[in-house]
């Protein structure tokens, strides 16, 4: 997450990793659990590069490929001006974010940073990120003791996300949170 001169907030969807062919087609790792959402042809990310001012880049197309994203923006036409974008980090405006339609679902900034607590209300660590796995969603948890945990994102072990109460609730199967 980063801000930009105007005080709005960023979120990261995805970094562009490498050049692929000769059409300007980059492989982005992808960040979101919205990819074609994020990545529909017209959409606008902004670019963040080291040593380099914000720009924007608009998507001409993508699909995925091996467990990423293909994608080619209007402002890099071949493989030189894709290169030129590798390391770039992608980021969408706060602002640009719809609600979900689901109660059930969440945006990954919503999450972090809430407390994580038993149903006791003993309070087990802090969510740190959402890591995308291939099986799902993991929250890992910062501890104030130990080292970070990670906690399947399901329903039948955090039942309850309250956004307003700043928590989610845990009810983690035996050995899940032992160090």
């Amino acid at each position: 997450m980063s801000s930009t001169p105007t005080g709005s907030t960023e979120y990261l969807v995805g970094i562009a990793v490498r050049a692929h062919g000769l059409r300007g087609e980059l492989v982005v790792e992808v960040h979101t659990d919205s990819p074609d959402e994020r990545f529909a042809p017209g959409a606008a990310l902004i670019a963040q590069r080291p040593g380099a001012p914000a720009a924007t880049l608009t998507v001409e197309s993508a699909r995925p490929h091996s467990g990423r994203m293909l994608v080619r923006f209007v402002e890099a036409p071949d493989r030189d001006a894709a290169e030129a974008l590798r390391g770039t980090r992608l980021l969408v405006a706060a602002d640009a974010l719809t609600a979900p339609a689901d109660a059930e679902e969440f945006h990954v900034h919503q999450l972090e940073g809430l407390r994580a607590e038993l149903e006791d209300g003993s309070v087990v660590g802090t969510v740190r990120e959402v890591v995308h796995g291939p099986g799902g969603e993991l929250l890992a948890l910062a501890r104030p003791e130990g080292p970070d945990a990670l906690v399947p994102f399901v329903t039948v072990i955090v039942p309850t996300v309250d956004l307003d109460g700043g928590r989610v609730v845990l009810t983690p199967p035996e050995g899940l949170l032992d160090v």
